[in-house]
């Protein structure tokens, strides 16, 4: 039998060819998408670690310190070797022409310290959104065991499935957090871990969540799930207790991080991202990677 080429375009953007009543699949939408999604993820991580530095604080806590002249502070942390930086999209043009090269993720929740509720994060935008504003990824926040959990997975559904539309990676920031979590129990890891989970469950590419405290815990948030997992910074610390923890998380096989303030805030954002790339990138120590970076480590 004689195969012929399709009159038209198959569904769901299947291209093939017609064997009588039979079709080979010569092609698929899902198969492009995957390469994109490959290629964005790279731009955004080098060889499978990242240091991503989200800037999305401008909604949540206004024009604080880093965020002002927020084109400087880009040009500084992607000089010291951040892999992408995060904001809401409607800053994208302050970005792009100050990120030397690096990735950009736009992300579409948000929510205010002087609204009602914190964790009460709202949809921001939407992944066609992201693409005009020539992001590489979208990243998108929930928070496991709020009152706000029912409609952030919802929602967070809904993203990824438009994420995979377009090719478009998915870092889900997955906090446990609600009244029956308290990060000083003992247990704590387990609803960090549950987290994670739930952030592959619903089809993210990369998971942000909080560190445990030590790597033994945090190794436990790791193993629960195959995707890559970066850390949280956190509350503003010490240049030793951030690159410490640093240490930690990729010592109990993180891919690296996501941190924001004691990045963008710290009095020489170009170096504490320079000594931080050290640990993520080159597997320094948390005093080598000071060092090299030109910081002083306090005692």
């Amino acid at each position: 039998m004689t195969h012929r080429a399709s009159p038209g375009p198959y569904p769901n953007g299947v291209a093939g060819t017609e064997t009588g009543t039979q079709i080979t699949v010569l092609a698929t939408l899902s198969h492009n998408m995957t390469a994109g999604k490959s290629a964005r993820l790279d731009r955004i991580g080098t060889d499978g670690r990242y240091l991503v530095v989200p800037m999305d604080h401008g909604i949540t806590m206004g024009a604080v310190k880093g965020l002002v002249d927020i084109e400087s502070t880009v040009d500084a942390i992607t000089s010291g070797g951040a892999d992408a930086v995060l904001t809401q999209r409607g800053v994208a043009p302050r970005v792009h022409p100050n990120k030397n090269g690096a990735g950009y993720i736009a992300h579409l929740n948000g929510s205010t310290t002087v609204g009602p509720d914190e964790d009460d994060k709202r949809p921001t935008g939407t992944v066609e959104d992201a693409v005009r504003a020539g992001a590489d990824a979208v990243s998108f926040h929930i928070n496991v065991g709020s009152a706000y959990e029912p409609e952030q997975i919802t929602q967070l559904s809904e993203v990824t499935s438009e994420a995979d539309q377009y090719g478009y990676p998915v870092l889900a920031m997955a906090y446990p957090r609600g009244p029956d979590i308290d990060p000083s129990d003992d247990d704590f890891h387990e609803s960090a871990g549950h987290a994670v989970r739930l952030a592959e469950e619903l089809g993210a590419d990369v998971v942000k969540t909080a560190y445990t405290g030590d790597a033994e815990t945090f190794a436990r948030v790791v193993e629960s799930t195959h995707l890559p997992v970066v850390i949280a910074g956190g509350s503003k610390g010490t240049d030793r207790e951030t690159l410490a923890m640093v240490r930690g998380a990729m010592d109990a096989g993180a891919d690296g991080v996501s941190m924001g303030r004691s990045i963008f805030q710290h009095d020489d954002p170009e170096a504490i991202t320079a000594a931080i790339a050290a640990v993520v990138h080159d597997d320094a120590g948390a005093d080598e990677a000071a060092e090299r970076a030109g910081l002083p480590v306090e005692a």
